[in-house]
């Protein structure tokens, strides 16, 4: 079962991408800012990362650099309510791009796809 990390500032999101993810079979944590999301990277093996950009002080851009750097092979998908941060060169750096939307399919689309191919 892999192990999914939901980064995200609002706590009804993550109880919504937690249970809808659950439901789909994968073990899912949850980190309220990027302090909490990176302590939870070091203590446990995480296999994909759903982060969010805007996290109230924090950036998630900067997030993803870091995991980048530590942890190249893992999987990264930025998912933001704002589709303009897709022109910033740094979020390039995430393995997908989805904008929040309601509607979860598109996200569980990509998860699976990112897990498939870190399968391979």
């Amino acid at each position: 079962m892999a192990k999914i990390l939901i980064v995200d500032d609002e706590p009804g999101l993550r109880l919504l991408y937690s249970d809808e993810l659950k439901d789909e079979g994968y073990e899912v944590v949850t980190a309220a800012n990027c302090t909490e999301a990176a302590k939870l990277l070091k203590e446990r093996d995480i296999d994909l990362v759903v982060l969010d950009i805007q996290i109230k002080q924090e950036s998630g851009l900067e997030m993803l650099q870091k995991i980048v750097q530590e942890q190249k092979e893992l999987p990264v998908i930025l998912c933001s309510a704002y589709n303009c941060y897709k022109d910033d060169f740094s979020s390039w750096l995430a393995d997908a791009y989805i904008v929040k939307n309601s509607d979860l399919g598109e996200l569980k689309q990509e998860i699976a796809r990112q897990l498939d191919r870190q399968s391979q």
